[in-house]
């Protein structure tokens, strides 16, 4: 694991995976536990990508592209203002993972690594959310895992937020 701060930045934790998977939940508990910084990657959507996504259609690249750069000009402020941070981003595609790496070096990512069947289960339990549980097949089609190359911190999602949080607290991930 990278030392935490890098030519003076302070560290920003990425934490990604396909919806359903408890970035949101591992996401904000890892930043509450830490002090940090919190934002949540649905906040950055436009109008149109949420009005997309309820109404059962899955995001293409040029819908994805201005809410990439809402992420990025997040982290790019909260490094400014001297802040380590956590924010999730679904992050299906390399590409995407590519993006906001570029010219920030502090940025870390964290991958929950979550099986279709249990992320199926509770997309459908899930009440009152804009991403319907049909759209999940598309995003497991869009997903382009991590390679070793990419030094992404991979964890299973087979324990309880708490205990995720923990591992990877122990893993050194805020270090």
């Amino acid at each position: 694991m990278q030392s935490a701060t890098l030519a003076g930045s302070p560290p920003v934790l990425l934490i990604m995976g396909v919806s359903g998977s408890g970035k949101t939940t591992v996401g904000s508990l890892l930043a509450g536990r830490l002090g940090w910084a919190y934002a949540e990657a649905d906040a950055f959507h436009p109008s149109a990508n949420l009005a997309k996504m309820a109404a059962g259609r899955p995001l293409d690249d040029a819908d994805r592209a201005p809410w990439l750069a809402a992420i990025g000009a997040w982290i790019d402020e909260s490094v400014a203002a001297g802040r380590p941070a956590v924010v999730t981003c679904s992050g299906l595609k390399r590409a995407y993972r590519d993006s906001l790496r570029e010219g920030r070096a502090h940025l870390r990512l964290v991958f929950l690594d979550a099986q279709f069947a249990t992320v199926s289960a509770r997309l459908t339990a899930r009440e009152g959310h804009f991403f319907p549980a049909d759209l999940l097949a598309s995003q497991y089609g869009d997903l382009q895992a991590p390679e070793p190359d990419e030094a992404i911190v991979r964890i299973p999602v087979n324990e309880a937020p708490q205990q995720i949080v923990e591992r990877l607290i122990a893993l050194g991930v805020a270090a």
